[in-house]
């Protein structure tokens, strides 16, 4: 495993001041690589490179898969944070991604919004599963996020995403200024699903007939693979629905295939643990017929 502690890109030299701006040091941007390859048949970390906060937190060789928990340390994205997160699955290797708690964004200056950018790069007959814990919006948070997947033959992208509109207990709904999120997946080089969900609630109509209507809160499950077929999309649609039927206090889910080689299971509902329970339940599903895995990762 090697460890890099080679300062980012932007970075002033070393035993340099970072330069200050009119709100204090401007510093270069959070970065997190990691690579995994396969090694003696098992999957294991063979590269990392992190700058704080993000760090890899710990890694476990499970039976079937090498699981990782990220961790942010700080008390979350503030006003200018751009945080980069790169993951390499070599060929076969078999990842499973969580993080340590939600990721909070917090309250910024209008146009100094935090940035989160991530890229995946899935060689042939890889597998990544990133199940991140739920994103929170704090009032007047601002966050551009972007996400851009690679896949090989083969290859295996699963990922569980969930906006929370703001603190509940403290009366924030929609007090957040801007979300702007984008999703692009290639094979082969070749694009087959793009995505973008751009929510300014002063502005839209959130509560429209079609838009978010009572809801809160919604979650997808993306899975992109060249394996998928019929079967798969009935196998997590099916476990969606019934989860979403039996949650106490209900919520909305359903299941679609996407133009090329990807399904989207979509949530909606007012907590955010109720769309967990669902999306997990999808998720199970397809590590079940898909990936011919054990439905849980910590346990057998």
């Amino acid at each position: 495993m090697r460890i890099d502690d080679r300062a980012p890109a932007g970075a002033p030299p070393a035993g340099e001041p970072a330069p200050a701006g009119p709100n204090g040091p401007l510093l270069g941007p959070a970065r997190l690589e990691a690579a995994f390859a396969v090694r003696g048949g098992r999957t294991v970390l063979s590269s990392k490179l992190h700058t704080a906060p993000l760090k890899i937190a710990k890694a476990f060789d499970r039976p079937h898969e090498l699981a990782v928990i990220v961790m942010d340390a700080s008390p979350g994205m503030l006003a200018g944070d751009r945080y980069e997160m790169e993951w390499t699955a070599e060929k076969g290797a078999r990842v499973y991604l969580t993080n340590q708690g939600h990721t909070r964004v917090h309250p910024s200056p209008p146009g100094r919004g935090a940035l989160l950018m991530q890229r995946y790069t899935l060689r042939e007959e890889a597998c990544i599963q990133a199940m991140m814990e739920p994103l929170m919006l704090y009032r007047d948070a601002e966050l551009d996020a972007r996400t851009e997947v690679e896949l090989g033959p083969g290859a295996v992208w699963l990922s569980s995403e969930i906006l929370c509109p703001g603190r509940a207990g403290r009366g924030e709904r929609f007090a957040f200024r801007r979300y702007d999120s984008e999703l692009v997946v290639r094979r082969g080089g070749e694009p087959i699903f793009r995505s973008r969900q751009h929510i300014e609630p002063a502005k839209h109509r959130i509560a429209a007939p079609g838009a978010w209507e009572d809801r809160t809160h919604i979650g997808m499950l993306y899975c992109f693979s060249d394996r998928l077929d019929t079967l798969h999309l009935e196998a997590a649609r099916e476990a969606a629905e019934q989860a979403a039927a039996t949650v106490p206090g209900g919520c909305l889910a359903g299941a679609s295939r996407t133009w090329r080689h990807g399904i989207v299971v979509m949530a909606a509902g007012d907590a955010a643990w109720r769309l967990q329970r669902v999306l997990e339940a999808a998720w199970r599903a397809l590590r079940r017929t898909l990936l011919a895995m054990p439905e849980t990762v910590w346990t057998e």
